[in-house]
């Protein structure tokens, strides 16, 4: 799995300017390494448009992914990502309502 993570971030350095767009896309039909590739590969990228990607050591960094995207995963196949953000959304929403009505 680091070797995977190591070569993905060396293709985002080779890249460069290219869109990885279509690296980091996956449908729900899609197979589970195919889904935790893409799940790799837009955290990684996010991380390294955020300039936290190289904070931590490689391993770390890693198993950092590794262990956000097996959540992530497990969270989808479980139907309870959708119901948790939608839930999320209300909450802050709510919230504002309440900051501003004061």
């Amino acid at each position: 799995m680091k070797k995977i993570l190591f070569c993905m971030t060396a293709l985002f350095m080779l890249a460069g300017c290219e869109s990885v767009s279509k690296y980091s896309t996956a449908d729900a039909n899609a197979p589970v390494k195919t889904r935790m590739r893409a799940c790799l590969v837009s955290e990684a990228t996010a991380k390294f448009q955020s300039g936290t990607l190289f904070a931590k050591g490689l391993s770390a960094t890693s198993d950092e992914l590794v262990t956000i995207c097996m959540k992530k995963l497990a969270l989808q196949s479980s139907g309870i990502s959708a119901e948790s953000q939608s839930t999320a959304a209300q909450i802050i929403q709510n919230l504002q309502n309440f900051g501003t009505a004061n």
